[in-house]
């Protein structure tokens, strides 16, 4: 989740054939091996019957900053539960799936210091248990102080949960995952730091049980993800970033099997107004090898807040191997954020969901949530599958019911106006009627 600092813009006419003039214009710098390829994006089809929202936990009181959330079965019950994080009240909390299909909701921790992001690892602190590390910014918007912290929430085997304060007097933190970085059998820390005008990516080096020490990778403000794979094949685990403010770059670390990294960007953008919001690790076509799936719409910054931008979008990063990857748009889509690989339809192929967080939220027909369906060749069509409710800034998949189907749950972050059309979380289940077929419908 970023948290930029940009002049303000005056709104521009979202186009979409507008947006590939810009791309095919050159917006693209960095070494990738392959040429990045630009394909027109194809209009969207009208699906609002496909999937069909139900809020779960709480109502909302007052405009919800829920920064992140994941679907994970957190007591291990066979029923599909979500953890999030409510940056606003500096709260991490579970919603636990009951038997009878209703959801209850339970606070991890509180006093967080705005987490912005919490993801689950299985036995990091003892096996066969999941805890949760925790990154908090201290301040969502601008600030350039050293008020970021991380925390991991350690399981007691019975989903009560011990917050252990691992740094904290840091660049504001953004996102933090696990990995063995050294070979040592120990779970170390890959750490992104988006600071202000001063920001680091670090790899921890977990030195005892809640000790680490830290390693420096990268020196550059903007940072919002770290994904961790063996991105190049060679058995070792690797570090995928991000990093956006006026650097909208993508870097891979790759990893000797020693924590001794090396950098290259995958990706970068000469306009300082690209917006990347996230990145995140998907197998997309299906190769064994991980890609990279890479949105950009952000629009937090100094007020007023930024508006639509032609080039917004997701992207895919397609991995060749060897540390290689090749540049793919996938579509348009205004103030994109928060891209998950999922087969949402069941037909065997890998498609992709992401949701708008900043929009021209005073039309009917902007778009909220977007269904990139994939035809099996890695062509993509967009299906809208919902215009309401808005400000919607995270997404994960995950089976909550019976039909093996794969549903949505969201999050929103109400962090500038328009304050009205209001969720919190939501549930978004398949309905049983089929996908539209994939050509343009008006909406």
């Amino acid at each position: 989740m970023p948290y930029a600092a940009r002049s303000p813009f005056q709104a521009l006419l979202v186009i979409a054939s507008a947006g590939l003039l810009l791309f095919a214009a050159g917006c693209y710098r960095g070494d990738a091996p392959a040429a990045a390829t630009v394909a027109a994006d194809a209009p969207p089809v009208a699906d609002l019957d496909y999937m069909q929202a139900t809020p779960i936990g709480n109502p909302p009181t007052g405009y919800p900053w829920i920064a992140n959330l994941k679907c994970v079965d957190l007591d291990q019950d066979g029923l599909m539960d979500v953890v999030f994080c409510e940056a606003k009240e500096s709260k991490v909390i579970w919603l636990r799936q009951l038997p009878s299909g209703k959801f209850e909701e339970h606070v991890l921790a509180d006093n967080l210091e705005a987490p912005v992001h919490v993801q689950p690892v299985m036995g990091f602190s003892h096996p066969g248990r999941i805890d949760l590390l925790v990154a908090s910014m201290g301040e969502v918007f601008p600030n350039n102080d050293k008020i970021g912290s991380i925390y991991i929430l350690e399981n007691d085997g019975h989903e009560h949960f011990t917050k252990h304060l691992i740094i904290d007097h840091v660049a504001r933190v953004t996102d933090v995952q696990a990995g063995d970085f050294n070979g040592d059998g120990k779970l170390d820390l890959a750490v992104a730091q988006f600071g202000y005008d001063q920001g680091e990516i670090r790899w921890m080096e977990r030195t005892g049980p809640w000790e680490f020490k830290s390693h420096n990778l990268l020196n550059l403000s903007g940072a919002i993800n770290v994904c961790v794979a063996d991105f190049n094949g060679n058995g070792h685990q690797d570090i995928a970033a991000l990093v956006s403010q006026q650097w909208e770059e993508v870097f891979l670390f790759t990893n000797d099997g020693h924590g001794n990294f090396t950098s290259k960007v995958l990706f970068g953008s000469t306009n300082e107004d690209f917006a990347s919001s996230n990145l995140s690790v998907c197998d997309l076509n299906q190769d064994g090898r991980p890609d990279l799936l890479y949105s950009n719409g952000d629009g937090f910054g100094p007020s007023p807040v930024p508006g639509p931008r032609p080039w917004h979008g997701i992207q895919w990063l397609e991995n060749l191997g060897g540390g290689n990857f090749r540049f793919h748009r996938v579509g348009y889509l205004a103030g994109a954020y928060s891209p998950v690989g999922v087969d949402l339809d069941g037909d065997g192929k890998m498609d992709i969901v992401a949701v708008s967080a900043f929009n021209e939220w005073d039309k009917p027909n902007a778009t909220s949530l977007v269904w990139f369906r994939n035809d099996g060749h890695e062509n993509f069509t967009p299906h809208v599958l919902a215009y309401s409710p808005t400000h919607l800034l995270t997404v994960d998949a995950g089976v909550f019911g019976k039909s093996g189907l794969p549903s949505l749950v969201t999050g929103a972050f109400f962090g500038n106006p328009p304050y009205d059309r209001i969720s919190r979380i939501l549930l978004w289940r398949h309905t049983g009627s089929k996908p539209a077929p994939d050509h343009p419908t008006a909406p």
